[in-house]
């Protein structure tokens, strides 16, 4: 796996971090919360930029976007009791499904 891709894993990761993170924000009046939810964001950012550098734009925000909605909803299931049905479940398999196959598509 080549270092773009480790980079662009390691942003979808801190996305999730940052969406999970307004959560616990309240509207961005707990501070502590806030700053986390911030840095995480530059940081997912900056990592998706550098990524984006050797990557196809389409593909990395893509995976960018797949990794950080999967690990929310993941998330939001194991943290806030939110539903986990099968449909959704399906659903975020087939998310996980496109993930993978702009990862084998791209050069």
């Amino acid at each position: 796996m080549s270092k773009n891709w480790v980079l662009l894993i390691i942003a979808g990761l801190f996305e999730v971090c940052w969406s999970v993170g307004l959560k616990y924000t309240d509207g961005f009046t707990r501070l502590r919360p806030t700053i986390f939810t911030i840095t995480t964001l530059c940081i997912s950012m900056f990592l998706l930029a550098k990524a984006s550098q050797g990557l196809p734009i389409g593909t990395a925000y893509g995976v960018w976007v797949g990794i950080g909605a999967t690990g929310a909803a993941l998330l939001g299931i194991l943290l806030f009791d939110e539903p986990a049905s099968p449909a959704r479940l399906g659903f975020l398999a087939l998310l996980l499904f496109s993930i993978i196959g702009l990862k084998l598509t791209s050069h």
